[in-house]
């Protein structure tokens, strides 16, 4: 007699493309252009603030979805481009209105996009690596900093909003490095 091994009801396989956790990557995707728009109409507000934080939210939810019905290689590439989207468009758009000088963004941008590059890369050779805590404790202060250059009760404070961003520099370049040397040691899958 033959045994078959069956999926979990609501589980989807690795190559599934759409799959609750995408839509709301797409999601993310698509709502992108809203907030970058309440940036450069209203500067730091109540509007742009809840739109940075349901950007931010959704990214949970996603990751969560992912997690409880079946990670996707589409999810593993869709969800950390659809981070770097959100977060680049907010930066840039933090600059556009003056809020953030482009340097510290410009050396965010840069690593992202040797990430990306690198991740590319490591994907053809069927190669996953996993965020570290640290990554998930970048990704926390990045979206602090943006959060706190959005909300109207700690604009003032620049002292404050600048040091959480520099601090999400100095870390999103630590987790790049310690990301590249992940991705030169994990072995390609037979």
């Amino acid at each position: 007699m033959e045994s078959r091994v069956h999926a979990a009801p609501g589980s989807f396989g690795p190559s599934a493309l759409a799959t609750p956790a995408n839509a709301v990557t797409v999601f993310r995707l698509l709502a992108t252009p809203v907030m970058v728009e309440l940036i450069a109409r209203d500067g730091p507000s109540w509007a742009a603030v809840a739109a940075w934080c349901l950007l931010s939210w959704t990214d949970g939810i996603d990751g969560y979805l992912a997690r409880r019905q079946g990670a996707t290689r589409s999810g593993a590439f869709l969800d950390p481009l659809a981070d770097k989207i959100c977060v680049l468009a907010a930066m840039a758009a933090l600059v556009a209105v003056g809020q953030w000088w482009w340097p510290a963004v410009t050396l965010i941008a840069a690593r992202e996009l040797i990430q990306t590059a690198w991740r590319s890369r490591l994907a053809r050779r069927g190669i996953s690596v996993p965020a570290t805590r640290l990554a998930k404790i970048k990704t926390l202060l990045q979206d602090l900093a943006i959060g706190g250059a959005l909300l109207p009760w700690t604009t003032g404070h620049h002292t404050l909003v600048q040091t959480v961003l520099w601090a999400a520099v100095i870390l999103t370049w630590i987790t790049g490095v310690q990301y590249l040397l992940d991705g030169r040691r994990v072995p390609a899958p037979a």
